[in-house]
């Protein structure tokens, strides 16, 4: 896949924000982008963390109750740190500061729990065509989008069918330069559509894609990276 951005984005659903909004920049120390209405009831706070987006999708009413996706921690990496420091948001969502260059974490990495790590495999290779990178220590299968990583690790815990409206960590994002043409790769290579490249404003042209076990992943042509739409 050719990045238009060399970083991977994440997106959680929330109904709190002040608190939500307090823990990531404050305890979790991520710089406040700010604010961008997606519809009525849903705002999106965008947070920095070392050139990727940590979208808190705040809705005035409060997501269904859906499992929990296979989206399970995030790491962000910070110079200067001995062990890592495991943090829970005030939802219960996972974050790890994690010392820089540890595991070859340089920037985020987002582990992804698998029903069946082979199929994934498959699919973040030839599917969607990322680099596979030598294993974590503890034996995660990793992935290579630019500076970011993705972590696979097989888990009896993972969803069948991830849902995308729920609380929680619910997809991540690839910043692409034409929406349109690596979306119908995807789906020639294999993947799952959920949502059709569609224009949002002025903005950004997106599309939803999801991976084995129903996880979405966004593929976004932001006119702030890209410069167009078209």
């Amino acid at each position: 896949m050719d990045l238009a951005k060399p970083f991977i984005d994440i997106g959680l659903t929330t109904a709190r924000g002040g608190a939500m909004l307090a823990f990531w920049q404050g305890e979790a120390g991520l710089e406040y982008e700010g604010p961008l209405p997606i519809r009525r009831g849903l705002i999106q706070h965008r947070h920095r963390a070392g050139g990727s987006i940590v979208k808190i999708n705040l809705r005035d009413a409060p997501p269904p109750q859906t499992p929990p996706s296979g989206y399970s921690e995030l790491l962000i990496a910070r110079p200067g740190l001995d062990q890592p420091r495991a943090l829970t948001d005030p939802d219960g969502n996972r974050l790890c500061l994690w010392p820089q260059g540890r595991d070859s974490v340089e920037q985020i990495a987002v582990r992804l729990k698998v029903r069946d790590l082979a199929r994934h495999r498959e699919f973040y290779s030839r599917v969607l065509g990322l680099e596979e990178c030598p294993p974590t220590p503890s034996g995660e299968v990793v992935f290579a989008a630019g500076a970011s990583r993705v972590w696979l690790e097989q888990s009896a815990d993972a969803p069948d069918d991830a849902a995308f409206e729920g609380f929680g960590w619910r997809y991540i994002t690839f910043q692409v330069f034409r929406v349109d043409a690596i979306h119908a790769a995807v789906l020639a290579a294999g993947g799952r559509e959920a949502m059709t490249p569609t224009t949002l404003g002025d903005t950004a042209r997106i599309s939803m894609v999801r991976d084995p076990d129903g996880n979405w992943i966004e593929l976004s042509q932001r006119r702030s990276i890209v410069g167009s739409l078209d």
